[in-house]
């Protein structure tokens, strides 16, 4: 049986989205209170009924939620133009290699605004 288990986190960060023309809203330093889910798929092993531990999860991704959180995200190394789709991409590249199965990042950045990415 193969599943998919998903875990969330929260970081909250500064950020100014440099490719905007300037007076954009976006360019200007602004903060938000970003919700991050990691999801991986695989199979469950029948003999014990599990896939995944979540905290195995967790492992990898506090080291990144360290580096972003209460920071500017301009000043993380690969995310000196914190868009949205940089952002998913930079967590998919530091997590791809340590987390098996991993299989879609979604960031919010609002309750009604968010990308999700599946590694294609």
């Amino acid at each position: 049986m193969q599943v998919t288990l998903t875990r969330e986190f929260t970081f909250d960060a500064a950020q100014s989205v440099t490719c905007f023309p300037e007076g954009h809203k976006c360019r200007r330093v602004h903060g938000h209170g970003f919700k991050l889910r990691i999801s991986v798929t695989g199979e469950v092993n029948p003999a014990t009924g599990l896939f995944y531990d979540h905290a195995e999860i967790k492992r990898q991704v506090r080291p990144l939620l360290d580096l972003v959180d209460h920071n500017y995200l301009n000043d993380v190394e690969g995310l000196e133009n914190p868009t949205l789709e940089n952002m998913l991409g930079w967590f998919w590249g530091k997590l791809q290699p340590v987390l098996p199965g991993l299989s879609e990042i979604t960031i919010y950045e609002t309750d009604r605004a968010w990308g999700s990415y599946k590694g294609v």
